[in-house]
């Protein structure tokens, strides 16, 4: 077995799982939540095609997503930031990056996102945010300042599947005449943003 083959392999057996946890979960705070597979391949395809290096994820939850990452970033010679308000999921996470040897590409941050992005000092190539909804309009200001102005990417998860909760954020987004985006019909719904 290659180690593409190997990697993905694991992952699926861990989506599996994570799936059947989620699913036996009333109250949807105590879901992981995981990205679609298909989302997570595209995002890697994205990170490789770009040769992201600084790569920030804003939502870890059990590291599904986080894996996908490190292991584009494994290509490009590029580090992955990723940003976790739960320690518990956070070390779930890096048990799962430990597992699949991967761990040396991530720094793990249980942190709350706004603080985070408000005192961050460098720019980033490629931005997933996928967290609470609630919160993206408090980050645009924030995610503007750290995108990587020449060619920086952020893609936002769920923006088909939670359209009205990403309404005031797309809008912002779309009025603002440096950036540029598409929504791509892949999993519960990429946004596509990009500085002009």
């Amino acid at each position: 077995m290659s180690i593409r083959e190997e990697f993905l392999t694991q992952v699926d057996r861990l989506y599996q799982q994570f799936q059947a946890h989620d699913a036996q979960q009333s109250d949807r705070l105590q879901r992981y939540r995981n990205i679609e597979p298909e989302s997570a391949q595209c995002l890697a395809l994205l990170i490789r095609a770009q040769q992201a290096k600084r790569i920030l994820e804003i939502g870890t939850s059990t590291g599904y997503s986080t894996l996908w990452l490190a292991n584009a970033a494994q290509s490009t010679l590029g580090q992955v930031t990723t940003l976790e308000i739960d320690a518990e999921r956070t070390a779930q996470a890096q048990s799962y990056a430990h597992q699949l040897q991967l761990q040396h590409l991530v720094d793990f941050r249980t942190v709350d996102a706004l603080d985070f992005l408000q005192q961050a000092a460098h720019s980033y190539d490629f931005i997933l945010l996928d967290s609470e909804r609630d919160a993206y309009v408090e980050y645009w200001p924030y995610l503007q300042k750290i995108l990587t102005q020449k060619g920086g990417m952020l893609v936002v998860d769920n923006v088909l599947s939670h359209a009205s909760d990403v309404e005031q954020f797309i809008s912002l987004v779309q009025a603002n005449p440096k950036y540029s985006s598409v929504t791509l019909p892949i999993g519960a719904g990429l946004l596509l943003i990009t500085a002009n």
